[in-house]
């Protein structure tokens, strides 16, 4: 029997995908716990439907990471702390305070997480950042840390 996996199902395979499994285990297992439908002509047309629905969602989600990495890349943000002589700073600058001045001074929304940091700024100088906008799409930040 064709079945459509509405859910990923460890050894049959994932989410949207149509297999074949016998009529008993999809019978007493798949259809009961609604991890399946039959693959009719109507849910394989519903099913295209939706793939090509989240194709296009996919595709316009792409195109506006692809232009905010763009802005990103073209800006430099530059943050203030306090630092000794010598130029080692007071404390750390870090993606959470990178994030903020972003969102402050530009506008521009990003999870500090997507802000690659291997280890804490704690000295003043301008910096490269990864920051990682979209699963395949990532842009350069340059940093400048001042003194305050």
């Amino acid at each position: 029997m064709k079945v459509i996996l509405l859910k990923d199902v460890k050894g049959q395979g994932k989410q949207g995908d149509v297999v074949k499994v016998s009529d008993g285990y999809a019978r007493n297992y798949l259809f009961p716990n609604n991890l399946a439908v039959e693959a009719t002509k109507s849910n394989l047309n519903e099913l295209k439907t939706r793939k090509a629905a989240d194709d296009k969602r996919r595709q316009t989600e792409l195109d506006k990471a692809r232009k905010q990495a763009e802005a990103i890349s073209n800006l430099e943000v530059v943050v203030t702390a306090k630092s000794g002589e010598s130029g080692k700073l007071f404390g750390s600058v870090t993606n959470k305070e990178i994030a903020d001045v972003l969102k402050e001074k530009h506008g521009i929304d990003i999870d500090r997480k997507k802000i690659v940091l291997s280890e804490p700024i704690r000295s003043l100088g301008s910096y490269q950042l990864e920051v990682k906008v979209y699963p395949e799409v990532t842009a350069r930040l340059k940093v400048r840390v001042d003194e305050e």
